[in-house]
């Protein structure tokens, strides 16, 4: 169970009232109130609720105070958001768009289709993006003031040292064995002949589902080599902004007409067709069947060739790691963190659960710094590759130290700083707000440094 962690340097990330996700039932409406007011921000007892509601749906043990420090953080975003209208900090509306865009993709995930979650809803999937715009913007204000007061904030190695050493021993978290991992990863291009072989069975899958001697959902489960979608016939469902699709097939799923079947295009991930199932808006239904050419043993044995020059020019020093990345990968994500895997947190230190099977395997004959032969390897899409694995370093079951473990503390210790920072800016600023707190909640201790702002400007008028 995920405990709930609310501290000050987590407050930009509490999301409130608007936006909410649907719940799963319907529920009875009460009579709602206003709780608290900062400046012109208004804070409803439903924003709090909502929110612990959707911690609990995600699994988030609340404490029994969980409603007072919701609260407290409610009221920081609105004093945050309150300064950077001030300031003028800029948050695009296509910033807030395209939040709103993930975050009903995700939604779409969550229920399995678009009409399920209006369904569940109750509102169309428009209605739902009006709902969140106020959410998110407050959200994306309040971090941008948020990283104002602490962009200047550094650490010196004494002070992780005095932060390190007021943790109690026995309160010192303990690691699994832990890797990091860079890899350098070449496709092989296939033969002329593999490509116009693909692109002649797309041909004929479209000619028999024109034909309607074939249905498209059979051809796609039986024949395309998307493992995301082949037990879905081929189905997606996209939005036209999206940025984690391939942009040449988001492209062509949007010239098309309810129901027309593009001709064989190719992307980055192999050839395709595409059929537009129905549109609305910048919102459709898709459905594609995907043909990656086949790599023969030839093709992976000269790409075999071409990095084996390259990790002799790694083991001799004449290259780094970080450079051969740059220009040998085809890998595109690697390509922003030099090779380096990193877990979802951003971290590059990984337990090896967290790796593929063929890496493991790799990795139980290097040493740390040293480069595996290039070996042949499938990726998760299913596409043939080689590569190069990297082993930059490896550590054993251990409690936390500073010697192995300095950048975590250290991150944590600059955390730390940057929230007595901010707890300060909030002391400073709190009294030059308009401040009001429910008298129900006024006994919250978190509630102490907001209700002493309140009784000081009732002081002011009287």
């Amino acid at each position: 169970m995920k405990k709930l962690n609310l501290t000050i340097c987590t407050l930009f990330l509490v999301v409130v009232a608007i936006a909410q996700p649907p719940a799963s039932q319907p529920k009875k409406v009460v009579a709602d109130k206003i709780i608290a007011v900062v400046g012109d921000k208004i804070v409803l007892k439903s924003d709090i609720d909502n929110s612990l509601s959707d911690m609990q749906r995600q699994g988030i043990e609340v404490p029994a105070n969980g409603f007072c420090l919701t609260l407290e953080q409610a009221m920081g975003i609105k004093a945050l958001v309150l300064q950077a209208e001030k300031d003028s900090l800029p948050v695009s509306d296509e910033d807030i768009e395209t939040d709103i865009d993930n975050r009903i993709r995700n939604y779409i995930n969550q229920f399995g289709s678009k009409d399920e979650l209006e369904r569940v809803a109750g509102k169309s999937v428009y209605q739902l993006k009006e709902d969140f715009k106020e959410g998110i913007r407050d959200q994306k204000l309040s971090q941008a003031m948020r990283n104002k007061v602490v962009q200047d904030i550094r650490i010196t190695p004494k002070e992780v040292q005095e932060y390190f050493n007021k943790i109690p021993t026995d309160s010192l978290p303990l690691y699994e064995s832990e890797v990091e991992v860079g890899e350098i990863v070449v496709f092989p291009k296939a033969s002329r002949e593999a490509e116009e072989y693909a692109v002649e069975q797309l041909n004929e899958y479209k000619a028999q589902i024109e034909s309607k001697k074939k249905d498209f959902c059979a051809i796609a489960n039986n024949n395309t080599d998307d493992p995301g979608s082949k037990d879905k016939c081929g189905q997606y469902e996209v939005n036209r902004s999206q940025k984690t699709y391939d942009q040449t097939w988001l492209n062509k799923a949007f010239s098309l007409k309810e129901g027309q079947i593009s001709t064989p295009f190719k992307t980055r991930f192999g050839y395709h067709i595409l059929q537009l199932v129905s549109r609305s808006g910048d919102d459709a239904i898709v459905r594609h069947i995907l043909k990656i050419p086949q790599v023969t043993k030839i093709e992976v044995k000269e790409t075999q060739d071409k990095l084996d020059s390259v990790r002799a020019k790694l083991i001799t020093g004449t290259m780094q790691f970080g450079e051969a990345v740059a220009k040998y990968s085809n890998d595109e994500a690697s390509k922003f963190t030099a090779g380096m895997l990193q877990a979802r947190d951003g971290s590059t230190f990984l337990t090896i659960d967290q790796l593929d099977k063929d890496m493991v395997v790799m990795l139980k004959d290097l040493k740390v710094g040293q480069f595996s032969q290039p070996v042949e390897y499938t990726d998760e899409t299913g596409k043939k590759g080689v590569r190069i694995v990297y082993l930059k370093s490896k550590s054993e079951p251990h409690r936390e130290n500073l010697k192995d473990d300095y950048n975590r503390i250290a991150t944590r210790a600059l955390e730390d700083k940057k929230n007595d920072a901010l707890d300060n800016w909030f002391i400073k600023k709190i009294p030059t707000y308009y401040v009001m707190v429910d008298e129900e909640y006024r006994s919250c201790p978190e509630m102490a440094k907001w209700t002493a702002a309140a009784t000081a400007n009732t002081a002011a008028k009287n």
